[in-house]
């Protein structure tokens, strides 16, 4: 779902940045806002566990992968605005440090499982969970529908922004200069993975940490319950700092970590993150072929594809450190690396904010 560089057209990728811009500065205001609570720390945390979960790939029908993307627990837990902008900074740094999503589609990528995932897992929620009991099993399953529509969103939107691309951007000879095929093809190719695998992972990903989160601290799922029952004993959203109050979530996060050399299991590409290459690759071509429903892509990959593919070199392209002869090993050191620098971020964000406060 991570959109590549040359993908979509430069005017496209900038009218989207422009989207997703009201939302981040929107964001930004309700971080500053939650300071008071000493909720950062929890942006960090939801943030880390976005990157390392959307490290996990798995097969989905067709022979490409996809993953979970910690959308729907993160707006379930902090909210809309905060989640969003916990999101977009996992995907920024996935973009620039791994090569995971283009620069030029940052906004795009953003916009669609940041901005777009995040709103609607957290209406769902809100609809679905109603006033229940924040121990309710209610809630565990108004979360896993909450995961399951957000990603399922973000798909079917970076979907139809890359079946919309050959109908609006051609060459002279009338071949497609970005995304190769159309919204017939894009979005039942994207979906059916999402809506018969991925799209359950994210809901047993949310379900699952909710649950655990209303055996451990109940009161970190007060701030999206407002009309919620709740006992005021055990309401101490972090007034002892968000570190204490969640370190079980801290403890599963570093256990994540660990097991994400399991990510490199699957085989496969996801749809519609080819390499240029790849267009001009027999076995490729075949690849790509079945997983858009027997329809074969151009002979050689479209030419502002290829263009600004070569916008950006990521300093450790796919999670693989250059001088690491295992890959198992740099793909673990890659999620060390960017939770560490998720919370670096955080932190100085946190700082900056405070500062402009005062």
């Amino acid at each position: 779902m991570h959109i590549p560089d040359g993908y979509l057209s430069p005017s496209t990728c900038a009218a989207l940045f422009v989207g997703a811009a009201p939302f981040w500065y929107t964001a930004a205001k309700e971080v500053n806002r939650m300071l008071h609570t000493r909720l950062v720390p929890l942006l960090s945390l939801f943030a880390a566990f976005s990157f390392v979960l959307m490290m996990f790939n798995i097969p989905l029908p067709g022979g490409t992968t996809g993953h979970a993307t910690g959308i729907g627990i993160a707006a379930v837990v902090v909210g809309p605005w905060a989640g969003m902008l916990a999101i977009s900074v996992a995907l920024v740094i996935q973009a620039v440090f791994f090569g995971d999503g283009g620069i030029t589609a940052i906004g795009a990528n953003c916009f669609n499982i940041a901005v777009l995932g995040s709103l609607s897992s957290y209406a769902v929620y809100r609809l679905a969970s109603g006033s229940s009991p924040l121990g309710s099993r209610r809630r565990v399953i108004a979360a896993a529908a909450a995961g399951y529509v957000g990603i399922n969103v973000a798909a079917l939107v970076t979907a139809i922004q890359f079946g919309i691309q050959p109908e609006l951007f051609r060459d002279a000879a009338g071949a497609p200069l970005y995304a190769p095929y159309p919204l017939r093809i894009a979005v039942p190719a994207m979906m059916l993975g999402h809506l018969t695998v991925a799209g359950f992972a994210e809901l047993f990903v949310t379900a699952s940490l909710l649950a655990f989160i209303q055996r451990t601290d109940p009161s970190l799922l007060r701030l999206t319950a407002p009309g919620a029952v709740f006992d005021e004993a055990a309401d101490r959203i972090s007034r002892d700092g968000a570190f204490r109050s969640a370190r079980g979530l801290w403890i599963m996060l570093g256990f994540l970590m660990l097991l994400t050399p399991l990510g490199i299991l699957a085989v496969g590409t996801a749809w519609g993150e080819w390499a240029p290459t790849d267009f001009s690759d027999a076995t490729a071509r075949g690849e790509i072929a079945h997983a858009s429903m027997g329809n074969v892509p151009p002979a050689k990959a479209p030419e502002g594809l290829s263009r600004l593919a070569e916008t950006w070199t990521a300093p450790i392209p796919g999670y693989a450190p250059p001088f690491l002869k295992s890959p198992s090993f740099g793909y673990l050191l890659s999620a060390m690396f960017g939770v560490g620098l998720t919370l670096v971020i955080f932190q100085g964000l946190a700082w900056i904010l405070a500062r402009g406060r005062s």
